[in-house]
């Protein structure tokens, strides 16, 4: 790694197109203006870091989106037998209350 010290105003090249020169200094927080032809790609890291987190979580494994079609077409299309008998004897079947919806 190359380190060198600069005052605002002065810049460093890099190659035969890119020109960084110190605009200000404010502090510990210095603002810089980067020169550097289109072809050049100029990012912060934390902005790569967070592009290639962002990728590797949109992608799917393929092994994955198998197993899942595979356990959805393993799925009964049918209701459980428990459910078709009370619904042919005419049983009630409980309904589930959230006691937490009702008010007193």
């Amino acid at each position: 790694m190359l380190v060198m010290r600069r005052r605002q105003g002065e810049a460093i090249l890099i190659g035969d197109g890119v020109e960084i020169r110190i605009l200000s200094i404010d502090g510990t927080r210095v603002k810089m203006g980067i020169l550097a032809p289109r072809s050049v790609q100029v990012t912060t890291r934390e902005i790569e870091l967070v592009r290639k987190q962002n990728l590797q979580a949109a992608e799917t494994p393929h092994d994955a989106s198998e197993a899942l079609a595979q356990l959805l077409k393993a799925l009964p299309l049918d209701p459980p037998p428990s459910a078709a008998r009370a619904a042919k004897s005419g049983e009630i079947i409980p309904e589930v209350v959230d006691l937490r919806e009702k008010k007193v």
